[in-house]
């Protein structure tokens, strides 16, 4: 009996730690890896920089997204975080620099050490129309190329507005269509396909491959859906697993369907004390 119950005290331990074995957030069913969008801290950022460092290494977080470098040159922003333990994978420019520049864009992403570069905005006025979802395709498309000599992935984070109806399907699936997925793949934020009406999981099984980052977001309870604005209070997002997103549903399809990188992304003021908590909430989800 004593052998047994050792035994069995030692699959226990061996469970605890499989489930840590991917990291910070990670558990049974969720495997990550988890990293932190830097602009969750962007208060803390524009604060110091040194603390606000210090702060997601606190996290336990390993894998960062950038928003920016806080006027920082970006070998010296690299060095500071990689010397926090920090691994710089992704970073958003503007629009603008990728159609005006893209070479630019490829060497200062080099410069941070990314795997990834994209952007989470087309510039448009009023609802977006299929002449902004066109001019973007091709955007897209070159500056997925000029990256690609770099060794580095361009993405598009879908934001919303793109949901117009178009055809059978929406301006989305037009993008989609209309790039090429040698050079160019997607981030999911969850709230901005929730927000606008549509099914996250739904959507990364209708495009398997493409999706490979994700921002995981939660949007507060009562929230109304519908709308095809791109924009709503930030302080709606809230802790993972306490809003009304399928989270177990979302994860599960995010597995299969070939997201490589998840990203934690609170706007809310209240984002330093919720990050935390969203990361028990990832160790715990099960499906």
């Amino acid at each position: 009996m004593k052998r047994i119950l050792a035994f069995a005290s030692l699959l226990a331990l061996l469970a605890g730690c499989s489930t840590q074995s991917h990291g910070v957030g990670t558990g049974a069913s969720f495997r990550g890896p988890v990293g932190l969008q830097l602009y969750s801290l962007r208060a803390q950022f524009t604060r110091s920089v040194p603390a606000a460092i210090e702060q997601t290494k606190a996290l336990g977080i390993r894998n960062v997204e950038l928003a920016g470098t806080y006027n920082i040159a970006p070998e010296k922003f690299r060095d500071m975080l990689t010397a926090a333990g920090l691994n710089p994978v992704s970073a958003h420019f503007s629009y603008e620099r990728y159609r005006d520049n893209p070479e630019a864009v490829a060497r200062e992403a080099k410069a941070l050490g990314l795997r990834y570069a994209g952007l989470a905005w087309i510039p448009h006025k009023g609802d977006f129309t299929e002449r902004n979802c066109r001019d973007a395709a091709a955007v897209f498309n070159h500056a997925g190329e000029v990256l690609a000599k770099e060794g580095i992935r361009f993405f598009y984070h879908v934001h919303g507005y793109e949901f117009q109806p178009h055809a059978k399907g929406t301006l989305l699936d037009l993008l989609f269509a209309e790039t090429n997925p040698k050079f160019v793949t997607f981030e999911m934020d969850t709230t901005w396909v929730f927000f606008p009406g549509q099914d996250p999981a739904a959507l990364l099984r209708k495009y398997p491959g493409r999706w490979e980052l994700m921002h995981m977001k939660d949007l507060k309870k009562g929230v109304a859906r519908g709308s095809l604005s791109g924009g709503t209070d930030p302080n709606n997002d809230v802790v993972l697993g306490t809003g009304q997103l399928d989270w177990p549903g979302i994860l599960k399809a995010a597995r299969e369907t070939g997201v490589k990188l998840y990203f934690i992304e609170d706007e809310a003021a209240a984002a330093p004390e919720q990050i935390p908590q969203s990361l028990r909430f990832l160790e715990t989800v099960s499906w």
